[in-house]
């Protein structure tokens, strides 16, 4: 059976609404996601390239670590999660791997792109492709390792960058052909960019689109998104930028001032951050299986 949280992708994919999908990197802020009332959440590789190794996104982080990440995410909330799986971590057969071990730890949808390794940010400079054909062959064997037909595979490329919008456009419809679910083009520089992708393969495909503050594509409302075609809206790195902004704001003051009580305000204290994690609810839940606990 098809797992739920990738059959509501699916049902929300088919729905009239933009889909927006916020970055998380790990089970606090995809419950934060979750509470805040979004349909689904992005697990963003550079995100956890930021908050688990305090490095760029530059492919340093491994199979393992990202799945890790999923399962921890997938045991604390329900909603749908797009996993970004950056190149497949090698050839056809480790595609074949990651999607196997990222649907098991309960990944609903897995993104692969077309980069070289090591692979970097799609708003960095300098990005390698492999060829069309390659890309396609890892297509195909990421649906042919996927347990459940429910679960979404995301075909990235990265040619806007390399090769220009032509070379994009045609690598996608190959991307297409060969069976992608989801079709992510990436960092197109200019609205009109935007829209001649949407115009071209938005009845063909779901189209995924990228906000990435400060970086090549200007930030576009999802209803606007919604109307050039795209059914996905992805802000894959926002919660690791205001997180690092209001972190290094708090350390400012507690080295300035010595205490943090002059920005309490700022923060949730010790009850509030308990009551957002669920601990009472928990405790109740360990209590159900303690025989000294007092009814």
């Amino acid at each position: 059976m098809a797992a739920d949280h990738a059959r509501r992708l699916r049902a929300a994919l088919a729905a009239d609404d933009v889909l927006i999908a916020p970055g998380c990197y790990d089970g606090l802020t995809a419950l934060l996601i979750e509470q805040a009332g979004f349909a689904c959440a992005y697990l963003s590789g550079a995100s956890v390239a930021f908050t688990r190794l305090g490095r760029p996104d530059l492919g340093l982080t491994t199979l393992t670590e990202v799945a890790d990440t999923v399962a921890c995410i997938r045991d604390r909330v329900a909603l749908p999660l797009i996993v970004d799986g950056d190149n497949g971590f090698g050839n056809a057969l480790n595609v074949k791997r990651t999607v196997r071990l990222f649907e098991r730890m309960g990944a609903s949808a897995i993104q692969l792109e077309d980069q070289q390794l090591p692979k970097r940010c799609g708003h960095l400079e300098g990005k390698k492709l492999i060829s069309a054909d390659e890309m396609c062959g890892k297509i195909r064997a990421a649906l042919d390792a996927r347990a459940d037909d429910a679960t979404v595979i995301v075909a990235r490329t990265d040619a806007v960058a390399v090769d220009g919008l032509d070379a994009a456009l045609e690598r996608a419809a190959a991307y297409v052909a060969a069976g992608a679910d989801v079709l992510f083009v990436e960092s197109p520089g200019n609205v009109d960019q935007m829209r001649r992708i949407g115009s071209e393969l938005g009845q063909q495909i779901p189209l995924l689109a990228n906000m990435v503050e400060g970086g090549k594509t200007p930030l576009i409302p999802a209803p606007e998104l919604g109307a050039m075609g795209y059914r996905i809206v992805i802000h894959p790195g926002a919660m690791v930028r205001v997180l690092s902004r209001a972190g290094q704001q708090y350390l400012a003051a507690l080295k300035r001032d010595g205490t943090t009580a002059k920005i309490l305000d700022t923060m949730n204290d010790f009850n509030q951050l308990n009551e957002l994690i669920g601990t009472q609810e928990l405790l109740a839940e360990a209590d159900a299986y303690d025989p000294e606990a007092p009814d």
